[in-house]
């Protein structure tokens, strides 16, 4: 009977909670749920805001950015894409019905064009660059309509900086698509930027998107790794649940050659790998972590330990590799044959080193291989 009445009672004050909750209050708590990688609290959320609140497009467009998330977190998997994608349709039509009523109506012109954004942000890393430009190009128009009807709305700069950044770039850094961009309006790298800042520090349902953003273009395209530092320091504290926040600031602070703070972090990884946390479990991410970590040990002359890690990411790589040989995966071939000499191993290091040659040429490990097993040879005839 006491159980019963517990029940009941934790029951009403959950109830009771959840309806002095504004709607704005729960969507933050579902947003804050979805980076922190904790998927069902957020599933749970959403679905009650669609089943509370059934006309507003916010609980079905952020019930697609789980899957959108569960993509970022494994990208070689794609047994979600379809899922998200029909997702997405769902808040275009409910959007769509909306605004045949309203066609002011401002949640459904940015949720309309956020999906529209998210299905052509999936396409471009699927490498369906056509598809992904025209969703950009449909997108644009109907968020400029939303920045124009509600000039103070912030995260309406979201879209606009993506594709001003994307447009300016992509092209240059493909070639082949240059020709597609002269029927798309030209990109402004800069202002793409200063966009996608308004919304990373002032936005109220991207602000954490656009700052991941912001992390990864300038790693990637900037290669100006202090301000990428700022942002993955920023979302690993607030979300240290997530992986892929966690292995962005990893890799920062590896191109900083900051290796002591760059270790903690990938040991960290792995510990809660270990601990079963969601996603830091998956191979591309263990593979990272442990070649990390065996840098590091490797630079400390902890070559047993280190052998552990390189062995790790050998045995990863081994597994996940499929058309071509990583970069990972030949750079911890090279390492292990390093430590083998180094513990005098020299046969095991003139086999390590004729591995690499097994596999594909990167960044001249070919011509390092074969000069390393020509001393080694000379110097140990007996091998």
């Amino acid at each position: 009977m006491k159980n019963t009445f517990r029940i009941l009672l934790i029951t009403i004050i959950f109830l009771t909670t959840l309806s002095s909750q504004t709607l704005e209050e729960r969507i933050q708590i579902g947003i804050r749920q979805i980076y922190n990688i904790e998927f069902e609290k957020a599933e749970k959320t959403f679905r009650q805001i669609i089943s509370d609140y059934p006309t507003h497009p916010s609980g079905r467009f952020f019930l697609a950015m789980i899957d959108w998330w569960k993509i970022l977190l494994d990208l070689d998997n794609e047994s979600y894409d379809e899922i998200f994608f029909q997702k997405l349709e769902d808040v275009i039509f409910h959007c769509d019905k909306i605004l045949s009523k309203d066609k002011n109506n401002i949640d459904a012109l940015f949720f309309k064009g956020g999906a529209i954004g998210f299905r052509g942000r999936l396409r471009a890393i699927r490498d369906s660059w056509l598809r992904a430009a025209d969703d950009g190009r449909t997108a644009l128009p109907i968020v400029e309509y939303a920045s124009k009807l509600d000039p103070s709305n912030q995260d309406v700069q979201l879209g606009f900086g993506i594709y001003n950044y994307y447009a300016a770039v992509i092209p240059e850094e493909f070639p082949y698509i240059k020709p597609l961009m002269i029927f798309f309006p030209k990109g402004d790298k800069q202002k793409g930027i200063s966009q996608l800042k308004k919304t990373a520090t002032n936005g109220k349902y991207a602000k954490y998107e656009a700052q991941y953003f912001l992390m990864t273009l300038y790693y990637n395209y900037e290669e100006n790794f202090e301000e990428a530092k700022y942002y993955a320091e920023n979302l690993t504290q607030l979300f240290p649940r997530n992986p892929s926040f966690q292995r962005w600031h990893g890799r920062i602070l590896v191109r900083l050659n900051q290796w002591i703070k760059a270790d903690s972090v990938f040991s960290n990884f792995l510990q809660k790998a270990d601990s079963n946390y969601y996603g830091f479990n998956f191979l591309n991410g263990l593979r990272e972590a442990n070649y990390y970590v065996g840098v590091h040990l490797k630079n400390q002359q902890l070559l047993d330990s280190s052998k552990f890690h390189f062995q790790k990411c050998l045995d990863i790589s081994n597994q996940i590799d499929r058309e071509e040989d990583s970069g990972f995966k030949i750079n911890a071939t090279i390492y292990l044959a390093q430590i083998a000499e180094e513990q005098n191993d020299i046969k095991k290091s003139i086999e390590y080193y004729r591995k690499v040659l097994d596999m594909r040429n990167w960044n001249n490990s070919h011509q390092l291989a074969e000069s390393n097993i020509k001393r080694l040879e000379i110097d140990y005839k007996n091998y």
